[in-house]
């Protein structure tokens, strides 16, 4: 069963679980400084109007509105009661979902693209290189989460990035070798 988890309502309760007490500008901050939009499935543009349905719920509380020099008053907010068992919930359904969500564009142009020979080759070195070039980013990003100070699991979520880049580069290794292996074979047969 593909259980949909609710990832902006996944960092926001835990955020405020862990952090205490945020104004919605403090949790939209920590998932622009974190690019959480990008590997996470979190929607930054809609995390205000997830804390305001949250509210709703009373999954969240205001607890107090603080203004700071001329910027508007900004409301402060907390986990209730029922928002930790949710944020337990989320947590569980997160951890324990094995199976795979993302599109596969790659995929579904290998399949049905019509591509082969020079331009297929040409277009999976392109991607092979991009995927390199992203693995030496996390991993600067990784390190410079160690030097500030990061907890590990936090660092781990990186490495984890990493390690799922890897294996991308591991199978562009093994496409390259069989279009090779059919290339000679095609050469010797033809």
């Amino acid at each position: 069963m593909l259980i949909r988890v609710n990832m902006s309502r996944l960092m926001v309760l835990g955020l405020l679980s862990t952090t205490g007490p945020m104004h919605g500008h403090q949790i939209r901050r920590m998932a622009e400084m974190t690019s959480v939009e990008t590997w996470g499935g979190v929607s930054v543009g809609s995390l205000y109007r997830e804390l305001h349905r949250m509210e709703e719920e009373r999954l969240v509380q205001p607890v107090r509105s603080e203004r700071v020099g001329r910027r508007p008053a900004r409301t402060i907010y907390s986990i209730t009661d029922e928002g930790s068992r949710e944020l337990r919930i989320l947590r569980e359904q997160a951890l324990t979902d094995t199976h795979k969500r993302t599109i596969d564009p790659v995929g579904v142009a290998l399949l049905f693209g019509g591509m082969e020979g020079t331009e297929l080759r040409y277009m999976l070195r392109y991607r092979r290189q991009a995927i390199a070039n992203a693995i030496e980013f996390l991993s600067a990003e990784r390190d410079q989460l160690v030097a500030r100070g990061v907890p590990p699991i936090g660092v781990s979520v990186y490495r984890r990035g990493e390690l799922y880049m890897a294996a991308e580069l591991t199978w562009h290794d093994e496409i390259e070798s069989l279009l090779s292996q059919a290339e000679e074979a095609a050469t010797e047969g033809g």
